[in-house]
C-alpha cells in the first residue's frame, strides 16, 4: 500500500556501516520503522542523512506492507525545515532528549492523530521561541495526556502525589512525592509552552525532570532512561 504522509522522526540506526532504520511517528499511520538503504554511501548521502535527524518533521511517501517489518520510503522531504532547533546547541539537546522519550514511550501502531498532532504543533513553537528553559518538562507532562497515566489533580489540595496512581492523597505512603515534591508538581501542571521562563529555577526544574523520569518509569514498562540525560542537565545547569 502507497502512504503519503507527515512522520516525525524518532530514531534513526545505523545498520550493516551502510544503511539506516529509521522509526518514525507519522500523522496516519502511527508508528512506523523504515530501511534506509546505502544512506551513507551515495552521492546524496549527506542530504539523505539530514532527513533524519531528531524530531525532524519529514513529509513522505512510502511502501506499507503491515506486516511488521521494515517499511520503505518511496519519497522524503522536509515538511518544516527548522531555523534554530538544528543550530542552537540547547534546542538541539532538547530534540535529542525528548527524541530519546518517545522511542520508549509511544508503543501503539496505530493512529493517533491527536499525539501527531500535539507533538507538531510543539516542535514547530520550540523552534520559533527563545524561552525554551521549561519546555521539555511541559512537554513530558503533556505528553502522559495521549499514553493514558496524566496525574489526576481532582484532589490537589491534598499535599501528597502518589506516584503508581498518578493521584493526590491526604497521607504520604512510600511511592509518594514530598509535599514539597508534589507542590512543584501541580505548578508545572499548571504551565504551558508560552509561560514564564523564570517559573522554576535551576534546582526546581532538575527535581521535576527526576520526578517526571521516575512517573514514566512507573507507568511505562521497559521505559529506559535517555542516553541525554546527562547532556541536558548539564545544558541547563
Amino acid at each position: 500500500m502507497l502512504v503519503k504522509t507527515k512522520a516525525i522522526v524518532l530514531s534513526a540506526l545505523r545498520y550493516q556501516e551502510k544503511s539506516l532504520i529509521v522509526k518514525c511517528f507519522t500523522e496516519s499511520e502511527g508508528l512506523k520503522s523504515y530501511y534506509v538503504r546505502d544512506a551513507f554511501t551515495s552521492k546524496k548521502s549527506s542530504q539523505k542523512t539530514v532527513y533524519f535527524r531528531p524530531l525532524t518533521i519529514l513529509e513522505i511517501e512510502a511502501s506499507h506492507k503491515n506486516k511488521g517489518s521494515l517499511e520503505y520510503f518511496k519519497e522524503v522531504k522536509l515538511a518544516y525545515p527548522y531555523y534554530s532547533i538544528s543550530t542552537d546547541i540547547t534546542k538541539t539537546t532538547i530534540a535529542i532528549f525528548i527524541s530519546e522519550i518517545l522511542h520508549h514511550s509511544i508503543k501503539e501502531e496505530e493512529k493517533n492523530q491527536s499525539l501527531y498532532s500535539f507533538l507538531e504543533t510543539a516542535l514547530l513553537w520550540l523552534d520559533g521561541h527563545d524561552d525554551v528553559a521549561n519546555f521539555h518538562l511541559i512537554l513530558l507532562m503533556e505528553v502522559t495526556k495521549f499514553l493514558g497515566f496524566y496525574p489526576d489533580s481532582s484532589d490537589n489540595e491534598y499535599s501528597f502525589f502518589e506516584m503508581t496512581e498518578g493521584i493526590y492523597v491526604p497521607y504520604a505512603s512510600v511511592s509518594c512525592l514530598s509535599a514539597e515534591e508534589s507542590d512543584l508538581l501541580k505548578r508545572l501542571m499548571t504551565l504551558k509552552f508560552d509561560s514564564g521562563i523564570k517559573a522554576f529555577h535551576v534546582s526546581e526544574r532538575q527535581q521535576l525532570l527526576k520526578i517526571l523520569l521516575d512517573y514514566y518509569s512507573f507507568h511505562l514498562d521497559g521505559f529506559r532512561r535517555p542516553k541525554s540525560l546527562d547532556v541536558l542537565k548539564e545544558v541547563f545547569s
